[in-house]
């Protein structure tokens, strides 16, 4: 079976979907998601959109906060893209329908919104919907591509591997480029090629490859590792973003306490009850999530104690409840009542600020393969990203990327079908054994949490170097003999980004950001300010 379209999009988060409804003006969408079409990572965005609207706010003042926390590795022109073209974004997801938390108070920004402050802003900046911002967005702009004769979605689809040069009769030393993906239909359980004009990836995160993470079950790194596969640059892989607080209990499947809560006037407290924040930077519990991180870390490994504590018993209880109706409701399911207790909070995997390295217009090194969102290193974030720019970039980004695509699509011809060999799975047999390939998952994400987490060493990354391999080997042995499964494909792509993880964190020989390693202590501008790029040189 072999389907075409003008515009292949991997994903349906925010990234995916703002792409979609902009490319739609130049041509046919065909948008492949592996779950249903509405989960996704920006589903769990809680805390917002950051965005000069208020008068009192600036350009400036947000550029300076964003290049103050990418500690030296951000794009400067990547962030000023990003935030003068961000009201644009904000304006459009109105007129789409995103309804925003509205100021009780007198009109202060041009559409009367509620701006939060969350840390490493020094404004109030953060456009929300209360604390459920990502799934307000999510559902207003599926309900429009939904719309849209001309995007069609298949739900329950994965993208098994791009179609590139190496697929064809097309000699490898050409020009690499992306005609499309071979497609597994999970619940069927066959699989087709894509053939498509251009390939846009918006497949979301990474942190499923950690034991703890905030994520959702789909954040597996498929993107990355389907374009690092494909002869992709991969840029930063060492950056991982742990945020700082997420509940501490054992039914709560590391549920985050938005930062929003911080900027609210949540004070983090030791298990003494002390104020800490203060002993590690100026801006205190506001401070940018490296730094809250790892303060949390030691202050943990000084008690001896499993958390530390979020206080927001200070705060109006009926302000606490209004805007933050779900963190409240979540927590009181635990028997945790926010507006009287404490909250006990742990850091977690949250944020990769790597990924498939894109230009300014979202295009990978490989020709006619776009990405945008958490899959991509757009250069806005550097070491370490701003709370809330994220989805902003990936509307922003999306929007860049859909308006150069839908231009360069008319000088790209649609490869023929008869060019695409079918997908040969001759040799391979159903295997049973998934507990085996189960304890495998568990093994690395251990791995990762153990020995690359928010405190590295050199020691602990040659070990979980060692480990990685040794199961990627495994992983491959048993992917070549067994018919594909949805996951098989996500075990076989979270040890390959773990590889990547660990892979950039040995290359960066000090501290930076989210880097962070005893070995090095230090911040070196004069050699490590720089990006760490790996790129897959041979065909295996």
């Amino acid at each position: 079976m072999d389907k075409s379209c003008d515009f292949l999009v991997v994903g349906s988060g925010i990234a995916g979907l703002c792409y979609a409804l902009h490319a739609s003006k130049f041509g046919s969408v065909v948008m492949i998601t592996k779950k249903k079409d509405s989960e996704s990572n920006t589903n769990h965005a809680q805390g917002g959109i950051a965005c000069v609207l208020d008068p009192t706010d600036s350009f400036e003042s947000h550029i300076k906060d964003t290049l103050n926390t990418g500690k030296g590795l951000s794009s400067e022109e990547s962030v000023r893209i990003l935030i003068e073209e961000g009201p644009l974004r904000i304006k459009e997801l109105i007129d789409w329908g995103v309804r925003f938390s509205r100021s009780d108070t007198k009109k202060t920004n041009p559409y009367g919104l509620h701006l939060g402050k969350e840390g490493g802003h020094t404004v109030n900046r953060i456009v929300h919907a209360n604390d459920l911002t990502g799934r307000e967005v999510e559902e207003k702009l599926l309900l429009r591509a939904k719309e849209i004769p001309n995007i069609r979605i298949l739900e329950h689809h994965c993208a098994i591997d791009l179609i590139t040069n190496y697929h064809l009769s097309k000699k490898a030393n050409d020009d690499l480029k992306c005609y499309g993906a071979y497609v597994l239909d999970s619940i069927s359980r066959t699989i087709f090629s894509v053939r498509s004009r251009i390939t846009f990836l918006a497949t979301g995160g990474t942190g499923r490859v950690y034991l703890h993470t905030t994520n959702p079950e789909i954040a597996t790194g498929d993107g990355i590792a389907l374009a690092y596969r494909a002869g992709a640059d991969i840029a930063n892989m060492e950056f991982i973003q742990f945020h700082p607080t997420t509940l501490f209990h054992e039914k709560a499947e590391s549920f985050l306490i938005s930062e929003a809560l911080r900027g609210h006037g949540a004070i983090l407290r030791n298990a003494s009850g002390e104020e800490f924040m203060d002993k590690y930077h100026p801006m205190k519990s506001l401070a940018p999530r490296d730094v809250v991180a790892r303060a949390i870390d030691n202050e943990m490994k000084i008690s001896g104690e499993p958390c530390v504590y979020l206080d927001i018993r200070h705060a109006s209880a009926a302000q606490t409840r209004k805007h933050f109706p779900h963190i409240y409701s979540t927590c009181k399911k635990f028997g945790i009542d926010i507006t009287k207790d404490l909250i006990p909070v742990v850091p977690a995997a949250h944020y990769l600020c790597g990924g498939v390295k894109v230009d300014l217009w979202g295009k990978t090194s490989i020709k006619n393969l776009y990405a945008s969102g958490e899959v991509s290193c757009t250069g806005v974030h550097g070491a370490n990203r701003l709370a809330s720019n994220s989805l902003l970039e990936a509307l922003v980004y999306s929007r860049r990327a859909a308006q150069d695509s839908g231009i360069s699509i008319k000088k790209i011809s649609l490869i023929p079908a008869s060019s695409i060999p079918p997908w040969d799975d001759s040799g391979t047999t159903d295997n049973e054994e998934w507990i085996l390939l189960s304890h495998n998952l568990k093994e690395i994400q251990s791995v990762m949490w153990d020995y690359v987490g928010i405190v590295r060493s050199d020691l602990r990354l040659h070990r979980a170097m060692r480990r990685i391999q040794l199961l990627e080997k495994e992983i491959d042995s048993f992917y070549k003999r067994t018919k594909i499964s949805l996951k098989l494909l996500e075990l076989r792509n979270i040890v390959t980004t773990a590889r990547l993880i660990v892979c950039s964190a040995l290359k960066r020989k000090e501290s930076r950001g989210l880097h962070y390693t005893t070995d090095y202590p230090e911040q070196n501008d004069r050699y490590w300010k720089k990006d760490t790029i790996i790129t897959r040189t041979a065909r295996s």
